[in-house]
């Protein structure tokens, strides 16, 4: 998974090693924060989360990282609720700040560090602005 990951479109595991393969899979992105998961059974329901977890020591510090909880809602909205338009919305937001260079303290590197409050709100004005202009779109299509 670390030498070739293009060589893998899903992996199906027991939980215990999912764990460690998704912990593993972390440095491909740079950041245990930047993954979502999902706990899927036949039939549902299904469990989203960060792959990080909970992250109780950096709790209250304005530190984490939220892109793997936005990533994971992303993930719940499409698998769990068919909606797909505002799963890729979300996925758009996301990717929009981070190729605008906004960056949590775990991915910045050497420069200032976004709080966990900033970036989300940035992923929030993102989407929106992205909503607006899928909604022009529509209107004129």
């Amino acid at each position: 998974i670390i030498k070739n990951p293009k060589q893998f479109d899903v992996i199906v595991t027991e939980n215990m090693f999912g764990d460690i393969l998704s912990d593993e899979a972390s440095v491909l992105t740079g950041s245990l924060g930047m993954l979502p998961s999902a706990s899927l059974s036949e039939g549902g329901p299904y469990l989203y989360e960060p792959i990080h977890g909970s992250a109780p020591d950096i709790e209250g510090k304005g530190i984490a990282n939220p892109v793997g909880m936005i990533l994971s809602a992303s993930m719940m909205l499409r698998l769990s609720f068919g909606m797909e338009e505002e799963a890729a919305a979300i996925e758009k937001a996301v990717s929009d700040v981070l190729e605008s260079g906004i960056r949590t303290a775990d991915l910045a590197s050497g420069g200032k560090a976004a709080s966990t409050k900033v970036m989300t709100e940035e992923i929030k004005a993102a989407r929106l602005d992205n909503e607006a202009i899928l909604q022009i779109m529509g209107a004129y299509a």
